[in-house]
């Protein structure tokens, strides 16, 4: 990609949103009983390319194994309300009600409880008793603490995400650091890790021999990083660069890790995008906390909102647009993306003639005018 001379001594690339970019049809078309979105990773087959999130107001054990039994994923996060408190429910049922700030302090009260290490391997075997996949999800910061909790707990797979997760973390001053290559390399549970934005990030992750990488960084609904950090990387141009590490990696080892697009996705367009883009998958926060399941009732927020000293989130509300079912499978009643996400994507790879997801990675691009300058764009 060509560099862009901010001024004189310093270039930079040009990066494109998912807002920016559209799918150009080719010369087939397909029905839609003929398209393929199953999606593979390790030894887990899922009927749907989602992930639901891992933050407490998309994913409770309860809406876990609701994703399973629709055909997707849920995310538990270990550090998250579910496994400090015995029973967070009535406590997130009060937020749709507070102001941002009220919500916020109630939070960070709710976050101050420690981490219960029994909780851990009871909301797993919550999970499991139910006869779904159970997916769990860590920081890096705290993985080799509750690692053995975990361990014990034998989840089937493990997702070790933050704002900005590397294979090489240097520090002169702490003496344990997380070595995500023995890390994942010790581990008989199949690992994702995660976020990263560019194509050197993305590699040193799937050089980890992580099942697969979570690529997004600043791009969430209730995410500010860019904001308080200035750090990010438009979600297409990432999503394209990560996709490009896999396909070296895959040369040098002959593993195929999984991408997986993380964060600002709000429609089907944009995870059709996303997988054209270089996407297997999808992990989805907004669309499905506007399902009626949803444990905070819309309210979302991210775990860098509630950071003691620099919180890097919002606490944000989300419109309920209809059940977890209909937002995945419909049908849908509005004619703005956020219902029937699956509808969507199986009618866009019938419409380009593409397949399976694989496939539809091969589809063509072209770049539009960004929604702010588009008539009709801004959303």
């Amino acid at each position: 990609m060509a560099e862009v001379e901010i001024g004189k001594g310093k270039d930079g690339r040009r990066g494109y949103g998912l807002d920016e970019v559209v799918i150009v049809p080719s010369r087939r078309t397909r029905d839609t009983d003929d398209v393929d979105v199953s999606w593979t990773i390790d030894a887990y087959q899922f009927d749907l390319p989602v992930m639901a999130s891992a933050v407490d107001g998309v994913t409770s054990p309860d809406t876990a194994v609701l994703m399973s039994r629709l055909g997707g994923v849920g995310t538990l996060h270990l550090e998250g309300l579910w496994c400090r408190h015995e029973d967070p429910s009535a406590d997130l049922a009060r937020l749709p009600g507070l102001s941002e700030a009220e919500a916020l302090e109630l939070l960070r009260t709710l976050h101050a409880a420690p981490v219960r290490p029994e909780l851990v391997g009871q909301r797993v075997q919550e999970i499991r008793d139910q006869g779904a996949t159970v997916c769990v999800a860590l920081s890096p910061a705290n993985t080799e603490t509750l690692l053995p909790h975990v361990t014990k707990a034998e989840p089937d797979l493990l997702v070790i995400a933050g704002t900005v997760t590397s294979a090489e973390h240097v520090s002169r001053t702490e003496e344990q650091l997380l070595d995500l290559k023995q890390l994942v390399r010790r581990l008989e549970v199949p690992v994702v890790v995660g976020g990263c934005a560019s194509y050197e990030s993305a590699l040193h992750l799937m050089r980890t021999g992580a099942a697969g990488v979570l690529v997004g960084v600043g791009s969430g609904f209730t995410s500010t990083t860019q904001d308080v950090l200035g750090v990010g990387s438009p979600h297409a141009t990432a999503i394209a660069d990560a996709r490009a590490a896999r396909m070296r990696h895959l040369d040098e080892t002959g593993v195929y890790c999984h991408v997986i697009a993380d964060g600002g996705m709000v429609n089907g367009g944009e995870i059709a995008k996303a997988v054209v883009c270089g996407a297997d998958a999808v992990m989805l926060a907004s669309p499905l906390a506007a399902a009626t399941e949803a444990p905070a009732g819309g309210v979302m927020w991210s775990h860098s909102a509630v950071h003691p000293t620099l919180p890097r989130g919002r606490v944000r509300k989300v419109e309920t647009v209809a059940s977890l079912e209909r937002i995945l499978h419909g049908p849908a009643e509005r004619a703005d993306g956020r219902a029937n996400l699956m509808g969507a994507l199986r009618k866009a790879m019938a419409m380009t003639g593409h397949p399976t997801l694989k496939d539809l990675q091969k589809a063509d691009l072209m770049v539009v005018a960004p929604p702010t300058v588009r008539p009709g764009g801004q959303r």
